[in-house]
């Protein structure tokens, strides 16, 4: 039986609904799972806020350090023959060249398989890759005609319904201010949107603010990395202290929200939780929100009421 690591999570969310759990022995501190966490941050245990996280960020990346480390003597005893590794975001998870200084060390030194994903096909393709490690190629493709059948039904309805494509933004960070990038630009046209401060297939940049209020989006999704529903409200009131933050649109509509960055900064099969989210957010009279997605975000003008 092969011994497999991943040190990514959204491989190991995509290993778990492929039902090929049985063959992973070691994860990181972040996957969702009960398996051995080799890999650790720095940042584990601390709370900062969105400003201190960023500065944090690029003091490390200017000194070349990395905020995660290996737990080398636990990788030694696991002995993997394969490591599932990633290449878009050293700061969002630890990276190839990280993990390959580790392996160096090691009698038996495993096969590292880095997944690349920039868009919604790449994370798609990650899933075959996957399960071809594991030698189940089929099972990739039962879980892809799944979520084709799901992503299908929110295209075809918002034809029938000739729906509008609704003018909106996703934030990924909050102070400062960054777009989206990636593979959420593709989610929020798959949902009946457009973000044209979006960075489809690239990485996700600073903002300024007053190319926000230029733009002024009819829907405005906050989802800062890292973050959960809760976590982004209680920094969301930095935007509304902002010069026109009640010019906006989306403000004025009630059509800010804030969500659980999960369902759209990790490259795993969430992402299409996050379509469905999003097209019942953009078009509220012709989807309705997931039950089980109802808890992944809520509305500004709800919980500023809350918070009076």
């Amino acid at each position: 039986m092969l011994k497999i690591c991943s040190f990514l999570p959204a491989a190991t969310s995509m290993i778990y609904e492929m039902g090929l759990e049985n063959e992973l022995v070691g994860v990181t501190f972040e996957c969702p799972s009960n398996k051995p966490k080799v890999v650790r941050t720095y940042l584990e245990g601390t709370h900062h806020s969105s400003k201190e996280i960023d500065q944090i960020v690029s003091q490390s990346k200017a000194q070349g350090k990395s905020l995660y480390y290996i737990d080398d003597a636990l990788l030694a005893s696991l002995q993997p023959d394969i490591i599932f590794t990633q290449d878009v975001c050293d700061v969002c998870q630890i990276d190839t060249s990280h993990v390959a200084r580790s392996i160096y060390k090691l009698t038996k030194e495993p096969e590292l398989i880095p997944l690349i994903p920039r868009n919604l096909e790449d994370i798609y393709k990650n899933a075959i890759t996957i399960a071809k490690a594991f030698g189940k190629e089929e099972r990739a493709y039962e879980l892809l005609v799944k979520l084709k059948i799901r992503t299908d039904y929110i295209l075809n309805t918002l034809r029938k319904n000739n729906a509008p494509l609704k003018r909106v933004m996703v934030m990924e960070w909050l102070d400062p201010i960054y777009n989206c990038g990636h593979w959420i630009p593709y989610q929020i046209s798959q949902a009946g949107g457009v973000d044209m401060l979006s960075n489809p297939s690239g990485y996700s940049i600073v903002t300024d603010w007053e190319r926000i209020r230029l733009y002024n989006p009819e829907v405005l999704v906050v989802a800062p990395c890292g973050f959960e529903v809760e976590r982004a409200s209680q920094e969301i009131e930095a935007l509304t202290k902002l010069e026109g933050w009640d010019t906006l649109k989306a403000v004025q509509n009630n059509a800010v929200f804030m969500a659980d960055a999960d369902l759209f900064t990790q490259p795993s099969t969430t992402v299409v939780d996050g379509i469905e989210l999003l097209a019942a957010l953009f078009h509220p009279t012709i989807f309705e929100v997931p039950s089980k997605l109802k808890h992944k975000y809520l509305a500004f003008h709800t919980a500023e009421k809350v918070m009076r």
